[in-house]
């Protein structure tokens, strides 16, 4: 496979074309992930079994029997359960542990014949924004190896990135599909909160996660969108609310009214060639007949301690369940009940994933408990109101994906606080449930891409993916 497809729909027409067979691809991107396995994008390869429901899906394509996804070739990321296969959520606690059920999305995209070729490496737990988090070690940036890929999900966005296939799924939390899509110059979808099952996800902060996709294309992110979305008697936090033909209702929308963050433009932590691109963006709205006005969000400067306090606690309670008695990592210091949950965990979790755990855990206790954790609920209350009186006044909000481009490996590690900044533009729509998109806007002057973003009301996912199909366009 020399050409490098960027939609289903050039796939589809080669197929069509007899140019190339769904075999023939899933082998052009084996070899791919074999050229480029420096980049440490995979922590697993499907390889023989996806090899072999290739030729099957090439024989329902001669039958006319073939499912929406047929050549489609799909990674996911390690948190994502598929039956009898290993998932590890990129931790050394989860080393060995099978997977006795598929998620939901793994069910819904097997069922209309996307073919899994792997599961991709995250920050461990999916907590982090640079994929440094892993247990398999970092992954790198295709555009510049001595960068992040960004994350948590930054192993499945590389490997759309660097050819590996064509689109994949991540979590994103408090931006984990965004940002990296954003460092990788990649289209990042967070659907909004309870679009998509979160059953069969290994859980960090569950009144956040949500599973997102990472494409090339529009048309991709929408077909997939209408594909995992929907009812699921697994997951009591899904919408019942009817899923539209996303995919089959793309549409050139009329003009609309934007709010833009002005503190983008001001703030002396974003990059400067970032604020050049967004300014640039806002112009060319302006001449195509766009209402594109600023506005100031007066809680921007409690985004981010909100979300920390209320992920973390959530995190705390999640991971509970990891202790060396039940599966996954046990300790063979251990001696005793007491110290098979200590020393397991203690040597289980990375040091990311323990520092949000005892944070969650002196929240949540009972001297601070008001102070920390039920302040924090209220605040997101207020975030969310003032989100949606300005998505009662504007159709979307638009800001940068993140405050600069990818920074270099091991840049960041010394100073969590400052790393936990670089998501003060993802984390609202996470702590809103709000829809958003993360579109690749072209380099900056050192070759790095740069992302901008859309927020939407929620569920018009309609309206955000017609809006970015436009605007990349622009």
């Amino acid at each position: 496979m020399t050409k490098v497809y960027t939609s289903l729909n050039e796939i589809r027409s080669d197929i069509i074309a007899h140019k190339i067979t769904v075999e023939k691809l899933v082998e052009g991107y084996l070899v791919n992930i074999k050229k480029y396995a420096e980049l440490n994008a995979f922590n697993e390869i499907f390889e023989e079994e996806a090899l072999l429901l290739a030729k099957k899906i090439d024989s329902k394509i001669k039958e006319g029997t073939a499912g929406k996804l047929a050549g489609m070739v799909i990674a996911i990321k390690d948190n994502i359960c598929y039956k009898d296969h290993k998932a590890s959520a990129s931790s050394k606690i989860l080393e060995g542990f099978t997977s006795i059920y598929s998620s939901t999305v793994v069910e819904r995209l097997l069922s209309e014949d996307a073919i899994i070729i792997g599961r991709c490496n995250c920050d461990e737990f999916a907590m982090g924004g640079s994929n440094e988090n892993s247990y398999y070690g970092p992954v790198k940036n295709f555009a510049n190896q001595a960068k992040v890929s960004g994350g948590s999900s930054g192993g499945s966005t590389v490997a759309v990135q660097a050819n590996m296939c064509l689109a994949s799924l991540g979590t994103d939390t408090g931006g984990s599909v965004r940002q990296p899509a954003s460092f990788c110059g990649l289209i990042g979808l967070k659907p909004t909160y309870g679009r998509i099952s979160r059953h069969g996800i290994i859980a960090y902060a569950s009144s956040f996660d949500q599973v997102g996709t990472v494409t090339q294309s529009i048309e991709d992110a929408a077909l997939l969108l209408e594909i995992l979305s929907g009812a699921d008697e697994y997951d009591s936090t899904l919408s019942t609310k009817a899923v539209p033909a996303f995919s089959q209702n793309l549409s050139t929308p009329t003009p609309k009214k934007i709010a833009y963050l002005q503190e983008a433009l001001t703030s002396p932590g974003v990059d400067e060639e970032v604020k050049t691109t967004f300014n640039t963006y806002i112009q060319k709205l302006k001449a195509e007949g766009h209402t594109v006005e600023p506005i100031t969000f007066k809680y921007l400067d409690y985004l981010v301690p909100t979300y920390y306090v209320l992920a973390t606690a959530e995190a705390s309670s999640n991971l509970s369940r990891y202790d060396g008695v039940h599966y996954g990592y046990r300790s063979l210091q251990a001696t005793d009940l007491q110290s098979t949950y200590k020393k397991s965990r203690s040597e289980g979790f990375g040091k990311e994933v323990k520092r949000r755990i005892m944070l969650g855990t002196f929240v949540l206790s009972a001297g601070y408990y008001d102070a920390y954790y039920a302040k924090a609920q209220k605040v997101r209350r207020l975030i969310r109101q003032q989100t949606d009186e300005i998505l009662n006044n504007y159709n979307f909000m638009l800001l940068p994906t993140a405050p600069e481009p990818a920074f270099n490996i091991g840049n960041e590690e010394n100073d969590p606080v400052k790393t936990y900044l670089h998501d003060i533009f993802t984390v609202q729509a996470s702590l809103t449930g709000t829809p958003a998109i993360s579109l690749p806007v072209g380099n900056n002057k050192a070759g790095l891409p740069i992302g901008l973003q859309l927020i939407a009301k929620h569920f018009e996912e309609q309206e955000l993916l017609n809006f970015s199909n436009y605007f990349l366009k622009l």
